[in-house]
């Protein structure tokens, strides 16, 4: 599959883990200190609420510790989340049972339902940072395979740091080559303006 080349050479997430193997667990640590200290970390998940009937199905790109998915399954979605370290999935099983956790690296994402179809989904999250821990040659094989899981009519909606090597032009492009427009830009996700800082982005089918 033809990608852009644009991004590290490696996923860093696996770097990370390579270069501390306690990494996952510091990360879930984290989380929970912050949860603890009654920290907002619903942010994400109610925005995608809000554009969700009830009931939808939604899939958590990259969920971590089912942080943003588990919300949505609370709420009433059927919510399917997908991370490439194992250990996070683990902790999303135990913290998170409404969902269903899956180990899985976004740029070989194939979710098959029980009669052999690729699964669909209403609506799509791909929050903290996910994005920009992707290699440069995962990154359009990712958008290209999230695009597939993609109903007709749905929209998929990523959240990450403009600081962190993927400029929104380079995104954009490769989104285009996956067949997929950026509808809608924000800063945050309550949806303040664009701004050079963060990118809260709505994409769909072109």
């Amino acid at each position: 599959m033809t990608t852009s080349g644009i991004g590290p050479d490696e996923n860093l997430w696996t770097a990370a883990v390579r270069r501390n193997p306690e990494h996952a667990a510091g990360y879930a640590a984290r989380w929970k200190r912050l949860a603890a200290a009654g920290q907002d970390l619903d942010g994400e998940a109610r925005l995608v609420d809000a554009m969700a009937p009830r009931g939808s199905r939604i899939l958590d790109a990259g969920c971590g510790t089912g942080r943003v998915g588990g919300r949505l399954a609370r709420a009433g979605h059927e919510v399917v989340g997908v991370d490439l370290d194992a250990d996070l999935i683990e902790v999303a099983r135990a913290e998170q049972p409404r969902g269903r956790w899956e180990v899985g690296n976004l740029a070989e994402l194939d979710l098959i339902d029980g009669e052999g179809e690729r699964e669909q989904f209403d609506l799509e999250v791909c929050a903290g940072n996910v994005l920009t821990f992707l290699a440069g040659a995962e990154r359009r094989p990712a958008l290209t395979a999230l695009a597939a899981h993609l109903a007709p009519e749905g929209r998929l909606v990523v959240g990450f740091g403009l600081d962190r090597g993927y400029a929104v032009e380079d995104f954009t492009a490769d989104a285009a080559a996956a067949g997929l427009v950026l509808a809608q830009r924000f800063s945050t996700w309550d949806l303040r303006p664009a701004a050079d800082d963060f990118l809260v982005g709505v994409l769909q089918h072109g």
